[in-house]
C-alpha cells in the first residue's frame, strides 16, 4: 500500500515538470512574449512609416509645392528666373 502514494507523487511531479519546462512551458511562453514584443514594435514603426507615406501622397495629390520641392532637392531643377549656386566644401 505504501508504494501507491509514492508512484502517484512521482507521476504528479512528472506532469508538473512537463507543464513548467516542457514544450508549452514557461521558457516557451517567455520566448513567445519576447517575439510578440518585438513584433509589436516593428508594427508600430511600420504604422508610423505608412502614416508618413500617406501624408506625402496626399501632399503630392493636392498641391504642386511638394512636387516643386522634390524637383528642386532631388533633381536640382530651378525656375527660369533663378540662378543655381552650388557651394562645395
Amino acid at each position: 500500500m505504501r508504494l501507491l502514494p509514492l508512484a502517484l507523487a512521482a507521476l504528479l511531479l512528472l506532469v508538473q515538470a512537463e507543464l513548467w519546462f516542457g514544450k508549452g512551458g514557461k521558457p516557451h511562453e517567455m520566448a513567445l512574449r519576447s517575439e510578440l514584443k518585438a513584433q509589436l514594435e516593428a508594427n508600430a514603426e511600420a504604422r508610423s512609416r505608412n502614416e508618413q507615406l500617406t501624408a506625402e501622397v496626399a501632399d503630392l495629390r493636392e498641391g504642386t509645392e511638394m512636387v516643386e520641392e522634390k524637383a528642386r532637392r532631388e533633381l536640382g531643377m530651378i525656375r527660369p528666373d533663378e540662378m543655381l549656386v552650388v557651394i562645395t566644401k
